[in-house]
């Protein structure tokens, strides 16, 4: 298993948040993946506009999954609606 970060936008609004991020730890859970750490980094404004809003909730997974599992994850997070946007990456390593 590998580690990456996960980076989610969820709508501010609160049932929307809590509908979404249910649905991605639905999908995290059934790819096999395992959730170290969650950070909650708050509300931000968006530098643009996308899907007419200007502001997004923003929470940080740090994960342990294997690579084929990510493009799995990839797939579904499309389908999630209340799911803005999100970014999978591999932290760097320290030396």
């Amino acid at each position: 298993m590998r580690q990456y970060e996960l980076v989610a936008v969820f709508p501010i609004e609160e049932d929307q948040h809590k509908a979404g991020r249910e649905k991605l730890l639905a999908d995290l859970s059934a790819a096999s993946v395992q959730v170290e750490k969650t950070d909650e980094m708050g509300d931000r404004d968006f530098a643009y506009e996308i899907d007419k809003r200007r502001r997004g909730k923003y929470v940080l997974f740090t994960i342990n999954a294997e690579p084929q599992a990510v493009t799995t994850l990839d797939k579904a997070f499309k389908l999630n609606a209340n799911l803005i946007r999100y970014l999978i990456v591999t932290p760097e390593r320290r030396k």
